[in-house]
C-alpha cells in the first residue's frame, strides 16, 4: 500500500474544483467515493483567477460559464479530467483538451425533460399571445380579446434537431394534438406521427412554430438569417433553447420589427453574462412578443440533480479505473477493475510503434500483461494495461514517460 501511494495519488490528494454552483449531488458522490479534497464555488471565475487556481487541480467540474482555452491549459499540468455539467461542451476547446490528455465528460440526456417542457410551455404562450398580454397587465391595461390567440392543436411543429431533446418534443407536441415535422442531416427514426423533411427550406415553409434543437458547429452557427426567416411563413414563431450562435439577432429584430414573425422565445444568446451580477443587454428587449429567459432550459431541480450524479459519476470512473466511456472527445475503451494486477494507463500521440514500446517495457522484465486494451483516434492512442505485479517499480513508470510520444500515463493501482 506504501508503495502504491508513492506513484498512484490517493484519493484524499486527488484536487476537484467544482465551480457555478454544481448541484450538490456531486459532493455526495465524490464524497461517498473517497474524495474529499474538493473546492466548490458558487459562482465562475474569471480567466486570471482559474489560471491560477488551475495549476493544482486533477479534476475539473463546470457548467457553461466558464472557458477553457487553450491559455488554461498551458497552465493545468495535474489536470486529468473535465467534467461539463451541462449537455453541450462547447464551453471547452476539446482537441486541445484531447491532445493534452484530457478527457471532457458530459450528460447529454440528463435534462432533455426539462428543455422540452420549456419549449411547449413557450410554444403555448406565443400562440395564445400571453407576452404582450402579460405586459399590458403589469401596465394597467386590459387587453382581453380573442384575436390573435389560438391552439397548439392541429398546428404544424417544425424541429430542426431530431436528437434527445427534439424528439422528447415531438412526442409531447403530438400529445397535444400538433402535426410534428423534423429536419435532421443525419437520418433518424421518427416517433409517433412525425415527419421528415428532406430541407431545411422545406420544415421552415411548413411550419406555425420552428424550434431549434442542434449543437453549435461551424455548419449550425448562424444556420437562421434573413434568408431562412423570409421562408418562414409569415406570422410564424421561432424558439431557441439549443445555443445563442445558430440565429443571427439582428437578423431576427429585423423580422420582427416588419412582423413577418410573430413572436419569437429565446433562451441562449450569443453573448451571456458571467454571473446574476452582471447586466444582460440584448437588442430583443424591445419587443413584448418575444420571451427571454437566462438560458435555464436545463435548469430545473430534477436535471441538475441527474446531471451531477451523472458527470460525477463518469470521472471517477476514470479517476477509478480508467474508464472513458461517454467521453465527448476521446476514445471510448473500459476494463474492469482487476485487483490482483496493477493498471497503467498510456495516453500517447497516435504514431506507429508505440504500443511496441510499451510492451517491451514490461516483456524486457519478463512481466506478464495480464489484459491490454488500446484504442486510437487521427490524433492520440489510449492503452489500458493490467501487469502481473505485485510490487511498483519507479523505473517502469519513468520509461514510460520517456516514451517520445508520451502525453501523459499513471499508475492507478
Amino acid at each position: 500500500m506504501e508503495n502504491q501511494k508513492k506513484y498512484s495519488l490517493s484519493k484524499e490528494k486527488i484536487k476537484i474544483l467544482l465551480l457555478e454552483g454544481i448541484h450538490e449531488n456531486a459532493l455526495q458522490i465524490f464524497n461517498s467515493n473517497g474524495y474529499s479534497n474538493i473546492e466548490y464555488l458558487k459562482t465562475s471565475l474569471d480567466s486570471e483567477e482559474l489560471i491560477e487556481k488551475i495549476k493544482d487541480v486533477h479534476l475539473l467540474g463546470i457548467r457553461s460559464k466558464t472557458n477553457i482555452t487553450n491559455t488554461i491549459f498551458e497552465n493545468a499540468n495535474k489536470l486529468i479530467a473535465i467534467g461539463c455539467y451541462s449537455i453541450g461542451t462547447n464551453q471547452v476547446d476539446l482537441h486541445t483538451s484531447k491532445i493534452n490528455g484530457v478527457p471532457v465528460f458530459n450528460a447529454p440526456f440528463s435534462n432533455t425533460r426539462s428543455v422540452a417542457e420549456l419549449v411547449i410551455a413557450e410554444a403555448i404562450f406565443l400562440i395564445r399571445g400571453i407576452p404582450e398580454k402579460n405586459y399590458a397587465a403589469h401596465n394597467q391595461q386590459w387587453l382581453k380579446d380573442a384575436s390573435n390567440s389560438f391552439e397548439l392543436r392541429n398546428k404544424n411543429l417544425g424541429i430542426i434537431g431530431y436528437g434527445h431533446i427534439g424528439s422528447q418534443v415531438s412526442v409531447l407536441a403530438e400529445s397535444l394534438g400538433m402535426n410534428v415535422f423534423y429536419f435532421d442531416i443525419e437520418q433518424k427514426l421518427k416517433l409517433g406521427n412525425a415527419k421528415a423533411c428532406t430541407s431545411l427550406a422545406e420544415l421552415l415553409q411548413s411550419s406555425d412554430i420552428v424550434t431549434i434543437h442542434v449543437p453549435e458547429t461551424e455548419l449550425t452557427m448562424n444556420m437562421i438569417t434573413s434568408r431562412e426567416l423570409a421562408l418562414m411563413k409569415k406570422g410564424a414563431f421561432l424558439i431557441n433553447a439549443a445555443r445563442g450562435k445558430i440565429i443571427n439577432i439582428d437578423d431576427l429584430v429585423n423580422a420582427l420589427e416588419t412582423r413577418h414573425i410573430a413572436g419569437a422565445a429565446i433562451d441562449v444568446f450569443p453573448i451571456e453574462p458571467i454571473s446574476n451580477n452582471d447586466q444582460f443587454v440584448s437588442s430583443l428587449q424591445k419587443f413584448q412578443n418575444v420571451i427571454l429567459t437566462p438560458h435555464i432550459g436545463g435548469s430545473t431541480a430534477e436535471a441538475q440533480s441527474n446531471i451531477a450524479i451523472e458527470v460525477s459519476e463518469k470521472l471517477i470512473k476514470y479517476c477509478d479505473i480508467g474508464s472513458t466511456l461517454g467521453a465527448t472527445n476521446f476514445v471510448e475503451i473500459s476494463l474492469g477493475r482487476n485487483v490482483n494486477c496493477k493498471r497503467y494507463l498510456h495516453i500517447h500521440k497516435n504514431q506507429p510503434g508505440v504500443l511496441n514500446k510499451i510492451t517491451k517495457i514490461f516483456t524486457s522484465r519478463n512481466i506478464n500483461i495480464s489484459a491490454q486494451f488500446l484504442q486510437t483516434d487521427p490524433h492520440i492512442g489510449y492503452v489500458i494495461m493490467d501487469i502481473d505485479i505485485k510490487e511498483e517499480s519507479a523505473d517502469i513508470l519513468g520509461e514510460l514517460r520517456a516514451i517520445p510520444e508520451t502525453i501523459k500515463t499513471r499508475v492507478l493501482y
